[in-house]
């Protein structure tokens, strides 16, 4: 078995103190471009790799970086991990995926795991990103964080956000444009803040039209297939059936799509679906949906940026700043005017 090349052959081969070695390879300043770009080249040559236990002992860190996040859709946990992994990609930190549930009802508990996994920082995903007392106990650890699309206290913490309210408000004017009046909705998980957040957008754009959201055509569902599916065989088992439904994201939307298609109907000659978020199944599903796009690569993407640069800064505390990414209304082929 070959020996396993160390930092002292790369600094032995560039002729340089093994200190200097470390300082290139993690961009500290006062190095020469020239060094730099030569150490890289012997580190290639040599094919080494940094032994990140010993890094993590010599600096008290354990380079790792946490993402929780409560059951949302499949298609947005990819998009979710997708962001941080390539953000991550040429750094010396290492991403861990912690997925847990009820969090609005185990705060302490999430609290507590986050700190058992010895993590330099974290990525809190919605409803995680909305509970204040998980930030505080976060800061108190001198844990630091980003938050993903949080609604209260948008200026604490690391913050990548977009503005639903006005997405949602967005896409059910596009109906409404179009001609539909009655509208079936589906909602997301109600502990969610951007189920209501989205409601109200969908509100707001009725009201613009001189209208009001119908009652008796609002299904709850949890932001998956199967309840998606469930609410949207509810809203289609009346004798006056819906000529669209605007379903709080794609999946589902593409649910609604199913029972529609189970019971006879046709998209979108005999109902128009749409839903949110702009994930992979909306672009896969046929014909494809009409939906926002919501950044949420290019939110984690940002937002994990931001989080290693106040890591990289020791000095630094945690950092406070939003930042704002547009949303995109997309529309395509699984919406039309109302047949009649």
């Amino acid at each position: 078995m070959s020996k396993r090349v160390t930092l002292s052959d790369v600094a032995s081969r560039a002729g340089v103190s093994a200190k200097t070695v470390s300082r290139a390879l993690n961009g500290a300043p006062y190095v020469s471009e020239a060094l730099r770009e030569r150490i890289e080249r012997i580190v290639e040559e040599l094919d080494y790799h940094p032994n990140v236990a010993a890094q993590s002992l010599a600096a008290r860190r354990s380079f790792l970086i946490g993402l929780t996040y409560e059951r949302p859709s499949p298609s947005y946990v990819v998009e979710l991990q997708k962001g941080a992994i390539e953000r991550l990609e040429s750094e010396r930190y290492r991403l861990v995926v912690l997925p847990f549930s009820d969090v609005s009802q185990r705060k302490d508990d999430l609290a507590r795991h986050l700190q058992r996994t010895g993590l330099d920082a974290a990525i809190l995903a919605p409803p995680a990103a909305d509970q204040r007392e998980l930030l505080d106990v976060l800061e108190s650890r001198r844990i630091r964080y980003a938050r993903i699309t949080p609604h209260e206290e948008v200026n604490r913490g690391i913050v990548a956000t977009t503005d639903e309210r006005a997405g949602a408000r967005a896409i059910a004017d596009h109906l409404l444009r179009l001609g539909h009046r009655r509208i079936g909705i589906i909602k997301g998980d109600p502990s969610h803040q951007a189920s209501r957040t989205r409601m109200e957008g969908y509100e707001q754009a009725f009201s613009d039209h001189g209208l009001r959201v119908p009652e008796d055509l609002i299904a709850q569902a949890d932001f998956t297939f199967q309840t998606g599916h469930e609410a949207a065989m509810r809203l289609l088992d009346r004798a006056r059936l819906p000529t669209a439904i605007l379903a709080q994201n794609d999946d589902m939307a593409v649910a609604a799509m199913a029972a529609a298609r189970e019971i006879g109907l046709r998209i979108p000659e005999d109902i128009s679906v749409v839903g949110y978020d702009d994930s992979e199944v909306s672009r896969t599903a046929w014909p494809q949906l009409t939906t926002i796009h919501q950044p949420v690569r290019e939110m984690v993407w940002d937002a994990t940026d931001r989080l290693l640069a106040s890591l990289e800064d020791s000095d630094a505390g945690q950092l406070h700043e939003s930042r704002e990414h547009p949303f995109r209304l997309l529309v395509r082929a699984s919406t039309g005017a109302p047949h009649s």
